[in-house]
């Protein structure tokens, strides 16, 4: 009898002990991470810690950057990479510091943040018209108008007359076109979709611009890192990717014809080139089909997007003043790491738009720097 009530006795404190243990972990919020959550008060805990997500176009560049600002200062950085419409809803949210977008918001986005939004542009880069046919040897050359047929799926296969007519001399394989592109709300979508809207009336007429589109033809993947991947995974799959993810990958990616008739080979040169423009002062502008006779067509820039007034959700103002801090250092000294991952750096004109904005950033009116 003593041992069977020493027995229930020890199994009795075991589940006082596993109770209490649940209940204290209930209350400190379980197991600490570093990535979002729904909790509203998430984006304001770790002075030391900020929280973005958004754009996987920039992505490749952010995390250089934000690891090089970690060594400099100690502030820690997590980016989550999963598109400019996941970005902008958790910025909604409050949920992260942060957003990041490779198009401005629209109306009814702006009208959800209910307070103003700064867009502080980062860079720009190109999205490349990647594909995957190893047979062909040659860096396919694609018009506008071959462009826009084969997304639309007005051209199936990679031996057609149209696309053969602008590559004389490649032997094309009779391969079906397979086409890849972002299932999720992307920046790049933007970018894309609003060259194909300006070179093609049926694209404007049938499918429109946006972040997220009814695709005519093809396959969904989340992210540039899913549309890579799903490319270069099919043979004679295409797709539109940004320009450091498809030469990570060893992707082959297509010249493209420019308004001015030459086809351009994407590049920090040629991106440089079509965002060689005079930007608003609020810096919201798409730069797709670029006016510049050495111009790529299908580039843009990516905006980090902050709340204007940071004193929200009990925020505390060291917090606001190291977001404010990191993206002056973005662009400025962190413009340095732009070149080596294919993305083109700030102009002048354009740093200088980025400043101004940045410098509206206000904690109780005040502002931040």
């Amino acid at each position: 009898m003593k041992i069977k009530l020493r027995i229930k006795n020890a199994l009795l404190v075991m589940l006082i002990l596993g109770t209490a243990g649940s209940l204290l972990t209930g209350c400190n919020g379980g197991s600490s991470t570093q990535t979002g959550t729904s909790d509203s008060t998430a984006a304001s805990g770790d002075d030391k810690t900020l929280l973005g997500a958004g754009s996987s176009f920039v992505n490749p560049l952010f995390s250089k950057q934000f690891s090089e600002y970690n060594k400099i200062t100690g502030l820690k950085v997590n980016y989550q990479s999963i598109g400019s419409g996941g970005g902008i809803l958790q910025l909604t949210n409050k949920t992260v510091d942060f957003g990041d977008s490779d198009a401005p918001l629209t109306e009814e986005q702006a009208q959800k943040m209910g307070a103003p939004v700064l867009h502080i542009p980062m860079c720009s880069g190109a999205v490349v018209i990647a594909y995957n046919l190893p047979e062909v040897k040659d860096t396919l050359k694609l018009t506008p108008a071959v462009i826009a047929d084969i997304f639309l799926g007005n051209i199936t296969k990679w031996d057609d007359a149209k696309i053969a007519a602008v590559n004389r001399g490649v032997k094309l394989p009779s391969t079906d076109i397979v086409i890849a592109h972002r299932s999720d709300g992307s920046g790049t979508t933007n970018i894309f979709t609003d060259y194909l809207s300006k070179i093609s009336d049926e694209w404007k007429t049938k499918v429109g611009k946006g972040g997220s589109v009814n695709w005519p033809q093809g396959i969904g993947s989340k992210g540039n890192e899913g549309v890579a991947g799903l490319v270069k995974q099919t043979p004679g799959g295409i797709g539109y990717v940004e320009l450091a993810y498809a030469i990570q990958n060893s992707m082959a990616f297509a010249k493209v014809q420019n308004k001015s008739g030459n086809f351009i080979t994407p590049s920090i040169a040629s991106t440089s080139a079509a965002g060689n423009v005079q930007l608003p002062a609020d810096s919201k502008i798409f730069i797709g089909n670029t006016d510049a006779p050495d111009g790529y067509p299908i580039s843009g820039f990516t905006w980090a997007l902050m709340y204007q007034e940071q004193n929200y959700n009990n925020r505390p103002q060291e917090k606001a003043q190291n977001l404010a801090k990191l993206l002056w250092w973005n662009i400025h000294d962190g413009q340095k790491f732009c070149q080596d991952l294919h993305y083109a750096p700030l102009s002048p004109a354009a740093l200088a738009v980025a400043e101004n904005i940045l410098k509206s950033a206000t904690f109780n009116g005040k502002p931040l720097l």
